[in-house]
């Protein structure tokens, strides 16, 4: 597996999931297609949110924008990247007081970041209200 540097540390490239129906593929999403181990996901106990407090936060912020019940129809991908730019600028305490793109050190991860259009928002501009995807 790909080792990544997160917060200086060296660790182990895995991913940490849900385990619904959109992660049922799991030899799709863990291999390349030549068949090269890339990943390893782990899934999550149905109703035990302490396995995975970090994704718990970002439900939180996404909740703040888009109420539990809403349907996601109306927005297009350049709503989703709008709202993922927002969340991901917002610092945080288990990052040492940096936000998550703050903290990536990766160079292909930063790579990938520009070419997704992933991108820090300043911190006086980030917006976690029904406001940033108003329809």
């Amino acid at each position: 597996m790909k080792k990544v540097t997160v917060c200086g540390k060296q660790e182990n490239m895995s991913r940490l999931t849900f385990n619904g129906s959109e992660f049922k593929h799991t030899r799709d999403l863990e291999t390349t297609e030549d068949g090269k181990k890339r990943t390893k996901v782990f899934y999550c106990d149905p109703q035990a949110s302490w396995q995975k407090p970090q994704i718990e936060k970002n439900h939180e912020f996404i909740r703040y924008v888009l109420p539990k019940g809403k349907t996601l129809n109306p927005y297009t991908q350049e709503d989703m990247l709008l709202l993922a730019n927002n969340i991901n600028s917002i610092r945080r305490e288990s990052l040492g007081n940096k936000s998550p793109y703050e903290a990536t050190t990766d160079k292909s991860i930063l790579r990938l970041m520009e070419l997704m259009g992933l991108h820090t928002v300043p911190a006086d501009e980030v917006n976690l209200t029904p406001a940033l995807l108003k329809r």
